[in-house]
């Protein structure tokens, strides 16, 4: 019924966590000059969970908006209008909800680590490579 909130939420946080990143990282621009820094990798990696999350939610909200558990007017949520529904509303939000918004943020945590392991890698190869000539 509104599990599309939770990752919604954690979108909405990541998404102030990568401009925050990415402010500070314009900070230590050398005179006008873009310096590629562990604070704008972190950003771009942080922009990059934040659409997963934004993504999943629009879909899960429309999904719900389709089957009529959203409605335009006051409270958008059908189970928000009856106590008895709002129980069941918020056990899915803290059961479902939960869940799709850490899988979400597993998928792109292994991601990450294997986007640093075939960098590490490469850089390795780079080494290796300019040593022998």
């Amino acid at each position: 019924m509104a599990c599309f909130i939770v990752p919604a939420v954690e979108a909405i946080a990541t998404t102030v966590a990568a401009k925050v990143l990415e402010s500070k990282a314009k900070e230590q621009d050398v005179d006008g000059i873009r310096v590629e820094s562990k604070l704008r990798t972190a950003s771009r990696r942080i922009q990059c969970l934040s659409n997963l999350l934004w993504g999943g939610s629009a879909l899960l909200a429309f999904e719900h908006l389709w089957h009529g558990e959203i409605i335009p007017w006051f409270p958008f949520l059908t189970a928000a209008s009856n106590p008895a529904d709002m129980v069941e509303m918020l056990h899915e939000m803290s059961t479902v909800g939960v869940t799709m918004a850490l899988a979400v943020t597993a998928v792109w945590g292994i991601s990450c680590i294997v986007v640093n392991a075939v960098n590490k890698h490469e850089e390795d190869s780079v080494d290796i490579n300019t040593t022998n000539q």
